[in-house]
């Protein structure tokens, strides 16, 4: 949930969309062919029933803040699609099962009301003090954290405080759960976010599927080989050393014959009850020829030559490929192939593994992995039919892992976040956790962690006349701690997270530009943080209008303040940046002056403009979106796309050294420049490689003078560890680079400037030729 987002909607509800949600549900109930599918839409229908009703009776204002009667607006409605509450609060509802034990335990009436007067009791408060201090509990809805704030204050010496928030739950102790739920495992820690919740991780496990194509050969290896292996035995009986094939007759071979029968008679009972292989059914396969003969045997009609011929061949090929029945060779192979057929698939497991997640909180992560992936336990094997010690594969894991709650360095690490894109999504989870860290108490820390976690997960309300969707701090177990926060300003929490988000970003990917969504996410906490830190998109070259906006002029500035005065970045682009801030100043000054802000910096544009005809690879002729292209990449060049910014007005600095990031970003300059070879459309891979080029000369800028040295060295023997090409392609960029470094020109000589964009043919794209003297370094 967003608790800042505000939600328009028509002055009147129409009631006729409830309705339809309602037939919509009724249908599926009654008609769908899954019964799990059946059982949820009953379960919406009766939702959307509640919703009609409390509308038509006037217990809902469906568009208010409070949409339920007699409820306020801290209590969590329960709330169906399109932001309908359905007149129950979340909360509310029967007792569920470690209430019951609660009450049992205490020796209380069964009933919401007694429990509530027991946690108020010294034994209620001590058996919460307890929780408090495991963090073995679990926070379903915000609801649940109240007695434990309750708790916490009577233990700080807040009575009065501990007094006023019994005073406002107390009308709502009958109805409402005020308790948290016991758990097995400590919450996650406060500064713990997850990618996926347990919720995501069920369901991604429950649509894994039977895979045919292994149930297949699961049926072959553990059906159809043995039979076959029975067969040749059978008929190696009647098989003489010169390899003639000597059916007895019928009066005489009677054992024989009956036996044959019976195996026919098996085949019939195998071929209906496992029909994944078909194999078995072609008159061509071993087995088919097996079968098919023995069939004429048993029907008393005479083998001819021809079928004699191919039963002989069939004999002879089976026993060459595998050897005789019995013997050591064949029975290793059919051991081997038992142990795999016995394998639990996949789908089995998966279910295992679903199943045993079902307790977890379903909107929270999984703050220990390793139990919920742990080998099939003996109990486990009783009830499931899986083998006792069976591995969960990779496969099956990864769904969990990947709802994996731990500091988000950690998710890196291990590659739960893979791009900096899906870095974007855990802004709001990073905000909860700096909001956390605000209380110094690790107890009442660890317990607005979980709240937090709880309330993002409250859905939001259809709202009329601007009303705005309720915040956390409105809810009042959260005011009454409220004092007890260290700083207490948003904009502290917002820095916090900026400066934990971009150093992950550019520490983590240091070879990739900041995509958009993440630069989104970057802008609304630097205007939080109210840090003067201007992060810029970015721009698409097909619908570029020719002008910038003036932060991007601001954020060139911030780059002319980081790098200006002579750094290796300023001087391989050929920045001027004393011209560049005076250009800042200038339009700063005429906006100051007019009335309005300016919307376009005109001054921004046409430099880049300039730029980009002086210095852009091509013969010109090319179409206007490459001409787009090259001046939007000047205007990058100008800004660094953001890393002046959060390094020299949020702060960031990466653990691992600026030469590290740097050679990580020209391993990626390799990696990418080797996808260019044989590549019929390579314009977006050059694209890349001038991205991560240019993310190498800003960290080789940052470097101290022998880490920048040492990492220039360093750089044309990482092209060896790459194909040859790699190296040719690269040999006029790292030229200019040197010949820069040298204190002369990129484009001296033999040296290029590596540029992504141009308006003519790019000299990265042909093919270079092998040079005799390479060698090729083998596959």
């Amino acid at each position: 949930m967003n608790d800042d987002a505000e939600q328009q909607h028509p002055a009147q509800v129409n009631t006729g969309y409830a309705a339809g949600q309602l037939a919509a549900a009724l249908r599926t109930a009654a008609t769908h062919e899954d019964p799990d599918t059946r059982r949820r839409a009953e379960e919406r229908g009766q939702k959307w029933r509640a919703v009609l009703a409390g509308m038509a009776g006037g217990l809902l204002s469906v568009g208010s803040r409070t949409p339920v009667a007699g409820l306020p607006a801290w209590v969590t409605p329960e709330v169906v699609r399109g932001g309908f509450a359905t007149g129950r609060p979340s909360a509310g509802g029967p007792l569920l099962a470690h209430e019951i034990a609660a009450a049992r335990r205490a020796g209380v009436p069964e009933d919401r009301q007694a429990l509530f007067a027991y946690f108020l009791s010294e034994d209620g408060l001590a058996e919460l003090c307890g929780l408090l201090d495991s963090g073995r509990y679990e926070i379903g809805v915000p609801e649940e954290a109240a007695l434990l704030t309750v708790a916490w204050l009577v233990r700080a010496g807040e009575t009065d405080a501990a007094l006023d928030l019994v005073q406002e739950l107390a009308p709502f102790a009958g109805r409402l759960r005020f308790a948290p739920r016991p758990a097995d495992r400590p919450a996650p820690g406060a500064d713990a976010v997850h990618r996926s919740t347990v919720a995501e991780a069920r369901a991604s496990l429950a649509r894994r599927q039977p895979r045919t194509a292994v149930e297949t050969q699961r049926e072959a290896l553990a059906v159809w080989q043995p039979f076959s292996d029975e067969l040749l035995t059978h008929w190696l009986e009647v098989t003489g050393e010169d390899g003639w094939i000597r059916v007895p007759q019928a009066g005489r071979g009677h054992a024989w014959h009956s036996r044959s029968a019976a195996l026919l008679a098996r085949y019939r009972d195998l071929a209906r009850d496992h029909t994944l292989c078909t194999k078995h059914r072609s008159p061509k396969e071993n087995l088919g020829i097996l079968r098919g003969a023995l069939e004429d045997v048993v029907a008393g009609r005479q083998l001819g030559p021809r079928r004699l011929g191919l039963l002989g061949n069939a004999l002879t090929s089976m026993v060459r490929r595998r050897g005789l029945p019995g013997s050591e060779r064949h029975s290793a192979l059919r051991r081997e192939q038992a142990a795999q057929a016995a394998l639990p698939s996949h789908h089995a497991l998966a279910r295992l593994v679903h199943d045993r997640l079902a307790e977890l909180p379903a909107q929270d992560g999984i703050a220990e992995v390793g139990p919920f992936v742990a080998e099939v336990s003996g109990p486990e094997a009783a009830r499931t039919g899986l083998p006792a010690g069976a591995a969960i594969p990779a496969a099956v894991r990864r769904p969990v892992e990947v709802a994996l709650s731990a500091p988000l360095g950690t998710l890196v690490e291990r590659g739960i976040v893979p791009s900096a894109e899906v870095l974007a999504t855990f802004v709001p989870q990073l905000v909860a956790a700096a909001t956390a860290q605000a209380h110094p108490d690790p107890a009442l820390r660890t317990l607005a962690a979980a709240h937090y976690r709880a309330f993002r997960s409250r859905r939001s309300l259809l709202l009329l006349n601007l009303e705005r969707q309720v915040r956390a701090e409105e809810l009042p177990w959260v005011r009454a701690v409220a004092a007890h926060r260290v700083d207490g300003e948003a904009g502290d929490v917002a820095a916090a997270a900026l400066r934990q988000l971009g150093g992950l970003a550019v520490q983590a990917f240091p070879g990739t530009i900041l995509p958009n969504p993440l630069v989104r996410e970057l802008s609304v906490l630097a205007r939080q943080a109210d840090l003067g830190a201007p992060l810029v998109e970015e721009l698409a070259s097909d619908i570029f209008m020719g002008t910038f906006t003036p932060k991007f002029l601001s954020s060139a500035r911030v780059a002319a303040e980081l790098l200006g005065g002579g750094s290796l970045y300023e001087r391989y682009y050929a920045i001027d940046y004393r011209a560049l801030r005076n250009l800042a100043i200038v339009e700063a000054g005429e906006a100051a002056q007019r009335s309005y802000g300016a919307r376009t910096s005109p001054g921004f544009a046409e430099l880049c403009k300039k730029r980009a005809a002086q210095l852009a690879p091509g013969s010109g002729g090319g179409s206007w979106v490459a001409e787009n292209g090259t001046v939007i990449e000047q205007a990058q060049i100008l800004t660094t796309h953001n890393l002046a910014t959060l390094v020299h007005r949020v702060g960031i600095a990466p653990g691992s050294g600026w030469d590290e990031l740097a050679r990580r970003s020209f391993t990626t300059v390799c990696r990418l420049t080797a996808r260019v070879h044989h590549n019929p459309r390579p314009l977006g891979t050059i694209k890349d490689i001038a991205y991560a080029w240019r993310q190498m000369l800003f960290q080789l800028s940052l470097c101290t003078p022998g880490g920048r040295a040492r990492t220039l060295a360093w750089l044309p023997g990482e092209t060896a560890r790459h194909p040859w090409h790699v190296a040719v392609r690269l040999a006029p960029a790292l030229t200019g680079l040197r010949q820069v470094a040298e204190g002369g020109s990129a484009r001296e000589g033999e040296g290029r400037m590596l540029l992504g964009w141009s308006t003519g043919g790019h000299w990265l794209r042909p093919d270079p030729v092998l040079p005799s003297d390479v060698p090729v370094r083998p596959r």
